[in-house]
């Protein structure tokens, strides 16, 4: 059986025990119900987020040829928090948007406010990355110190919101797929599609990258064009991850390098698999989330808790 199928069986079999056990409690009308406008929205996030986070961390990761190199830890991740942050408060303890009808001008307004956050946070790195050296360890460290900045920020903001707003900040911090709808997806998941097709095509020029910039010129394959367009369609789709899930933790450097470690590094397979393993674990993450506590756990909990002995295991493999 081929891999892809392998992976696919497993996330319909995660999706089907998240969503079987809602048709059995013997009232027709209410399971049908919460299966359609609680529970598929819930799963179409999971699937859709975890599938742009692991794509787009692969490609990150070969992009700057470091495999530390997860949205988070770069920074992308949490320019978009920061944005969305910055709205959430702004908007909130300035009244300039009416609480009950916040989260309907939210739907097209933190999409794009996330992506300029991931932009912004994807240049501010490069910028000091240039000044620093300009190599991988120098993007690395940038983004650390850029992502330590939006995080304090954050915190900061965290901080002197206003009551009204904390619990939208909690969920912005460490993630949820509470707060999706068919609104919001509706917006989100064709730019998500499209951003995943992008990369897709540009998996077999990114395994060019794997020898240098200057093998890649020699290969045919414009380096610095092949990049820049790999980062945008990065930052939309973490920022557009961002938007409906909040930040996740974790799951970029741990898919990728299981898949890595697996499958091999044509880029091709690697995207294929880390979307549909991504998807897997973020669906788990909310069927535990559904049936093994009372009250939504964050899902950066989730994922850190799963994926931290997880990535233990695949660096020990690697070394035997």
């Amino acid at each position: 059986m081929p891999a892809w199928l392998k992976y696919s069986l497993a996330l319909v079999i995660v999706a089907a025990l998240y969503l079987v056990p809602a048709l059995v409690t013997g009232n027709t009308q209410l399971e049908w119900y919460i299966v359609f406008h609680i529970k598929l929205p819930i799963l179409l996030t999971a699937i859709a987020v975890g599938t742009s986070i692991s794509v787009a961390s692969a490609a990150l990761q070969v992009n700057l040829n470091n495999p530390l190199a997860d949205p988070g830890i770069i920074g992308i991740s949490s320019g978009a928090s920061l944005m969305a942050a910055l709205f959430l408060v702004f908007v909130s303890s300035l009244g300039v948007i009416p609480n009950q009808t916040l989260y309907t001008h939210s739907i097209y307004l933190l999409p794009a406010l996330c992506f300029v956050g991931a932009c912004l946070s994807g240049a501010l790195i490069y910028a000091v990355a240039k000044k620093i050296g300009h190599s991988v360890s120098s993007f690395i460290l940038a983004g650390i110190a850029i992502s330590t900045t939006f995080s304090a920020l954050v915190g900061w903001i965290y901080l002197v919101a206003p009551p009204q707003a904390l619990q939208s900040l909690t969920f912005w911090l460490m993630g949820s797929l509470q707060y999706t709808n068919y609104k919001s997806l509706s917006l989100v998941l064709p730019i998500m599609a499209f951003g995943l097709f992008m990369l897709a095509k540009s998996a077999p020029k990114l395994n060019a990258l794997y020898l240098g910039e200057h093998a890649a010129l020699t290969a045919g394959v414009k380096a610095k064009a092949l990049q820049t367009k790999v980062f945008i369609l990065v930052a939309l789709l973490v920022g557009l991850s961002v938007s409906i899930a909040g930040s996740i933790a974790f799951l970029g450097l741990l898919v990728p390098h299981a898949v890595r470690r697996l499958h091999g590094y044509d880029n091709s397979q690697v995207f294929l698999y880390s979307g549909l393993l991504g998807a897997i674990v973020i669906t788990l993450c909310a069927l535990i989330n559904e049936y093994a506590f009372t009250t939504s756990v964050p899902l950066s909990m989730l994922t850190a808790s799963i994926g931290a002995p997880m990535f233990i295991y695949v660096l020990f493999g690697k070394k035997n």
